[in-house]
């Protein structure tokens, strides 16, 4: 079977999409990725064939290809929505189809941001799935503008908004994640997310000083990681604290602007999560899909200060599980951060909810049964309905 994965150009996008890709290719599938040509290197980095598509940008670069985006917050909520749903799947779409004419693949699969692949798929009578970070919110503002797209491809409209997950489903979260009034499709099959493993730590973690919790701070690897006062809230908020705290602040940011810091405080621009999380006692996030799974799977309790997109309602669910305390926008001050870390830390409700939904989420079914989905549905061609839905 030929597998045609499509993305945004996004870390926190493409992340959950590489345990599928790698289990297709285990399983003796031909993949490929097909992203933007900026985007390339990350599918090269897990010995995937990749193939350039739609406008080349990133998405830890946005304002370079898009100058007139709305800076980091709620205002660029709006904005984002359509440069996904509608300007790169538009310019994704004739792409795919002449990639398709000489690649032919039995199946495209699509993380919940890239709408171009669902769009190329229909027009060729083709199957195909989204998997990965899934936002199941009411009342998306994607209907219109795809419509417009469905009917420049001669295809018919799509009034409820509902076809993109027409045959199949792979949320890589826990059932829980899904509050109640977001209705998933009856094609929605839970996978285990990958689990986060014991890493090697870094060589300057065992410097910092012994008997204190670790405290892990990070907005992820898009320009959210650009917006003004919160690393310098959270620094200022917990750097008396008797905590060791690391900071990552991407690649938006130099570590040494912030100036010297005490034995208990590192700043870095990149950590991977393999190698921190499972040592942390807590993570403040900006509410990042991948980053709150990774918390999750490893059961560990979170501050979230959402900034945008689906960051407010990630943080929501958050609260309302009971495995984080949620900082607003008009609470990012450092008094505000150093009483929500503390709290956290002290009150072990948090932590034990995080556990409980760390094994609730291991005893999901893992790779092995979300490849077999997806061989079923390149073969007979049909949606693939749950159990009990």
């Amino acid at each position: 079977m030929r597998v045609l994965f499509t993305t945004q150009p996004g870390t926190g996008m493409f992340t959950p999409l590489i345990p599928y890709i790698q289990s297709l290719q285990h399983a003796g599938h031909t993949v490929a990725v097909a992203c933007a040509p900026a985007f390339r290197p990350e599918a090269a980095a897990i010995n995937c064939t990749s193939f350039p598509v739609g406008i080349d940008w990133r998405a830890d670069a946005l304002t370079q290809t898009f100058p007139d985006a709305p800076p980091p917050g709620p205002d660029r909520s709006h904005w984002v929505i359509r440069l996904w749903r509608y300007t790169t799947a538009r310019a994704t779409v004739p792409d795919l189809l002449t990639l398709a004419a000489t690649w032919h693949p039995d199946l495209f699969v699509y993380e919940g941001t890239e709408f171009g692949a669902y769009l190329a798929a229909e027009r060729l009578g083709l199957p195909h799935a989204i998997a990965g970070a899934i936002w199941f919110r009411p009342q998306f503002p994607f209907t219109p503008p795809l419509d417009e797209l469905r009917k420049e491809l001669g295809l018919p409209p799509d009034p409820t908004g509902t076809l993109p997950y027409r045959y199949l489903v792979l949320a890589s979260m826990p059932p829980v994640w899904v509050a109640a009034h977001e209705e998933p499709p009856q094609t929605t099959h839970y996978i285990r997310p990958r689990a986060i493993p014991l890493g090697k730590p870094p060589e300057w973690l065992a410097a910092l000083p012994p008997g204190r919790p670790l405290v892990h701070a990070t907005l992820g690897t898009t320009e959210v990681n650009d917006s003004p006062g919160i690393y310098e809230a959270i620094l200022a908020g917990l750097c008396a604290e008797p905590l060791n705290l690391v900071m990552a602040v991407g690649r938006q940011r130099d570590p040494a602007a912030f100036g010297p810091q005490p034995a208990h405080v590192r700043i870095e621009h990149y950590i991977p999560h393999t190698a921190l999380l499972p040592y942390c006692d807590a993570v403040i996030t900006h509410g990042g899909f991948s980053t709150i799974m990774g918390c999750l799977a490893t059961g560990t309790p979170m501050v979230v200060i959402p900034v945008q997109g689906d960051q407010p309602r990630n943080a929501q669910r958050c609260a309302d599980l009971g495995v984080g305390r949620v900082v607003g926008p008009d609470q990012r001050t450092p008094e505000t951060i150093r009483t929500a870390v503390r709290e956290v830390l002290a009150d072990p409700a948090y932590r034990t909810n995080a556990q409980k939904l760390r094994d609730a989420i291991a005893a999901q079914p893992g790779m092995e049964h979300a490849i077999a989905l997806l061989e079923q549905l390149g073969t007979r061609r049909q949606p693939l309905y749950a159990l009990g839905r």
